[in-house]
């Protein structure tokens, strides 16, 4: 045993020791989800998600350790955000005629989610330190930190709520969608991604290349109206 915990002191070390164990989790929870019909419930991303944080736990590792090997896989967030451009390309021509659709369901799904999120925490007798840190929850993470940070919220309860958002909408989306009855995959896309952001246009995009488009669409205009909406609604209602 005390082998063994010194090779993991000498590992725990190197910074790509992290980034192996980071995609090692992701191509584990994504051969479960693939094994299981790719059905929502197995999102692969929980599953990496719960197996670091068991393993950080196990081994004692902080955060910060394991953030110095991750952070290529961050540093890619980037060009993966970009690179959602070429479906939306290719979906161009549904894009301008679904302009008016478009606007319209931007604003009241935007609206929507931070109205429900803010009511939701004042029902459990939250603070207005909560309810600025929970608002901006279905944006993109670095928008809504930025966001809950110029509210005076706290940008590291938001940066957790925006992931728990995420993964819970990329797997309840699906079954709330086929419940209601849409079946149109831009409408489908376009709810997933105005609600659940980058998590949940990964999941879109792996279903139907339409509804991966219109969801990457979503996320970054919901981005922009949440960050340009919700600071002058919050000044004018607080």
């Amino acid at each position: 045993m005390q082998d063994l915990q010194s090779i993991w002191v000498y590992l725990s070390a190197s910074p790509l020791l992290h980034l192996f164990l980071t995609l090692v989790a992701y191509q584990i929870g994504l051969s479960l989800y693939k094994k299981g019909g790719m059905m929502p419930l197995l999102n692969p991303v929980m599953i990496a998600v719960a197996l670091l944080v068991t393993l950080l736990l196990l081994t004692e590792t902080r955060y910060e350790t394991y953030f110095s090997g991750a952070q290529f896989v961050h540093f890619l967030l980037g060009p993966a955000t970009v690179a959602l451009a070429i479906p939306l390309y290719r979906q161009f021509d549904k894009v301008k005629r679904s302009a008016l659709a478009i606007c319209i369901s931007l604003v009241c799904g935007s609206l929507t989610a931070a109205i429900s999120a803010v009511l939701l925490a004042a029902m459990l007798g939250g603070n207005e330190q909560a309810f600025m840190s929970l608002a901006p929850k279905s944006v993109t993470a670095p928008v809504a930190m930025g966001i809950t940070e110029g509210l005076g919220g706290l940008p590291s309860l938001t940066a957790v709520l925006v992931m728990a958002t995420g993964i819970s909408g990329a797997i309840l989306g699906p079954y709330l969608l086929n419940f209601m009855g849409i079946t149109n995959w831009a409408a489908r896309g376009f709810a997933i991604g105005t609600a659940s952001h980058g998590i949940g246009t990964a999941r879109a995009m792996q279903v139907n290349e339409e509804a991966g488009a219109f969801s990457g669409l979503a996320m970054g205009l919901n981005a922009l109206a949440t960050s340009l909406l919700l600071p002058l609604i919050w000044y004018w209602v607080f």
